[in-house]
């Protein structure tokens, strides 16, 4: 049996933390070489993530640490704004090392490849560098990507997301009590993931984003102009045509719902609807936002810079 792939993941406490922490674990050529956390240092991994059966602990590493310390892979889970100084300290001690960064920090750069194995399979093959894309960015961008030689105007995305989307740092947006019963707008205008589904689709995406009391889950629902009439059977088979050989993305009539979206490890595809005149086509698209939208596509992308099977350790 080949040696496993030695896994360094920063970040490691937070909800996405602990669905990497999970998945690497079921994972049969990855193992975890250290997780990085300051809050809960010396306390053993398997206190938030029972799945880690090799005892490791967690560690306060600074940058300089993690350039130094040995591991073929290293996932960034950390906020936005807070990658750099681990990614120039890798890059100065070890820079064949692939890294993936969860944050924003790089789905914008040139240099790094945009992550979204569905849309950019083969530049993320053998990459060192990879930005994960954002939890919303991924639904919008699927639920897209099928009509862009179709558009006759920007789409328009309503979305809404669990409130675990909002990190473990207390804010009102995962304040349990201000949500109850209640549906939080927020970033009316200019998300992130609007600029990032915007860039990586080459053309402009309106979007809002809101919270619901659920933990997880996320929907979008995507308003499409179209340049030319089109029927609900049509609309239905081009995304049929595009994501046919896809494995984690599954399609059906009916819209799907919130609850659709948790603990999936794909996306759910649906509503199919045009309007009476055939001009706008309305599509839904369900995730988990901590799963495809976040953990299982880093996986995805660890696998594919690794040359191992996409699925690997995804699809058990």
């Amino acid at each position: 049996m080949s040696e496993p792939f030695l896994v360094g993941l920063v970040g490691a406490r937070g909800h996405t933390g602990r669905e990497l922490i999970r998945l690497i674990a079921a994972h049969p050529e990855l193992m975890l070489a250290y997780a990085v956390s300051r809050e809960w240092a010396g306390r053993p991994v398997a206190e938030i993530a029972p799945e880690d059966q090799d005892e490791c602990i967690f560690e306060a590493l600074t940058p300089a640490d993690v350039g130094r310390r040995r591991a073929d892979v290293v996932i960034l889970a950390m906020p936005d704004g807070a990658a750099a100084d681990h990614v120039a300290a890798i890059e100065s001690q070890a820079p064949h090392r692939v890294i993936v960064d969860l944050s924003a920090d790089h789905r914008f750069d040139d240099d790094w490849v945009y992550g979204l194995p569905e849309l950019h399979r083969d530049a993320i093959v053998g990459a060192k560098r990879i930005a994960n894309p954002g939890c919303y960015a991924t639904a919008m961008q699927l639920a897209i990507a099928p009509l862009l030689p179709r558009l006759g105007g920007a789409p328009a995305v309503f979305g809404v997301s669990g409130y675990s989307g909002a990190g473990t740092s207390p804010s009102p947006r995962n304040d349990t009590e201000r949500l109850k019963d209640n549906l939080m707008p927020y970033a009316l205008a200019g998300h992130k993931h609007e600029r990032e589904a915007s860039r990586h689709l080459g053309t402009p995406v309106r979007f809002t984003p809101h919270v619901h009391p659920a933990f997880r889950g996320l929907l979008v629902t995507a308003h499409i102009p179209l340049k030319d009439e089109m029927d609900a059977l049509a609309l239905a088979g081009l995304f049929e045509q595009k994501y046919a050989d896809e494995p984690l993305i599954s399609l059906r009539n009916a819209p799907p719902e919130l609850r659709d979206g948790s603990n999936r490890k794909g996306v759910l595809i649906g509503g199919f609807a045009v309007s009476e005149d055939g001009r706008n086509a309305v599509v839904v698209a369900a995730e988990d936002n901590l799963l495809k939208g976040a953990a299982v596509q880093a996986i995805q992308n660890v696998n594919l810079a690794l040359g191992l099977h996409e699925l690997t350790g995804i699809a058990n």
